[in-house]
């Protein structure tokens, strides 16, 4: 939690509160330092701004839990959209209602924030997706499947990125409470060799591509919306395809394509772009 510059010297004071989801891989701690959240916060308070600004972790033994909800993986849903603000109104000088309450995040950070926007409207009025992934349908292989099944728990611990992703989203949208995998996870392979179509709806029935149509009153309650991504970001044709559907369902946003990759102008845009925007969006009284 990153209060603005005079919070204790002013205590009549209240803020607005950002919240800023964390991306896929790195603990939050050095997620959190890379973002140089704290440089944002006293930029946005000399630009007269001043917000409470919070990032909540969510790191995982799998490296993220996708702020998705799973009696496996757990509840980052709940703990974002509920607990964590229950918390900070609690034990803050906040603006305690939704139109004071904004939702970021960066890669799984921006999945989380159209997923939580669109299945709690109540709790944030403005959202801001910084080069969002999962948008489309993930679907996974009868090959992964295999892959994933046999997988050690020193193979985990091993796996790098591209490797450890997919087992990720997985257990967290897939799971088996009684499975006998020490991952406690569904791969949908079957004793013939072949792959249940449950699998792959279920990684799909949380792709917010799939989602929006059912969420448009939520979508167009919202009263600030922005995206933005990298010309060179690997996720640019998802984004892509995720505005498309915005468009077609009359759902009103902001976009921005800027010059640079999935993570080389993050700290810089959060300074420059996603607290102003915010800053314009959410009361101040």
């Amino acid at each position: 939690v990153i209060t603005p510059p005079g919070y204790d010297e002013h205590p009549g004071a209240r803020y607005p509160v950002v919240y800023f989801l964390h991306g896929y891989w790195q603990p939050a701690p050095v997620q959190q330092q890379a973002f140089a959240l704290h440089e944002a916060v006293n930029v946005a308070a000399e630009a007269g701004n001043a917000v409470i600004m919070v990032m909540p972790d969510g790191f995982s033994r799998l490296r993220g839990g996708f702020y998705s909800s799973g009696p496996t993986v757990g509840d980052y849903e709940s703990m974002v959209a509920r607990d964590l603000v229950q918390w900070v109104d609690g034990n803050y000088r906040t603006i305690a209602n939704r139109t004071s309450r904004g939702l970021a995040g960066h890669s799984m950070g921006g999945y989380g924030t159209i997923r939580i926007a669109m299945k709690h409207p109540e709790v944030f009025s403005s959202i801001y997706m910084m080069s969002a992934c999962c948008l489309p349908p993930m679907p996974i292989t009868l090959e992964q499947a295999r892959a994933i099944e046999a997988m050690t728990p020193e193979q985990v611990e091993a796996a790098q990125f591209g490797q450890l992703a997919p087992v990720s989203t997985l257990a967290t949208w897939s799971p088996d409470p009684t499975s006998e995998h020490f991952l406690k996870l569904d791969t949908g392979l079957r004793e013939d060799g072949t792959l249940d179509p449950l699998v792959n709806q279920r990684l799909a029935a949380n792709s917010p591509l799939v989602l929006l149509p059912q969420y448009l009153p939520a979508l167009n309650r919202l009263e600030g919306f922005a995206i933005d991504i990298g010309d060179a970001d690997f996720l640019l044709e998802g984004n892509y395809a995720f505005l498309r559907e915005l468009d077609r369902f009359g759902v009103d946003y902001d976009f921005e394509l800027y010059e640079g990759d999935h993570g080389n102008r993050i700290a810089e845009r959060i300074r420059t772009h996603v607290l102003p925007f915010f800053s314009s969006r959410l009361d101040r009284q």
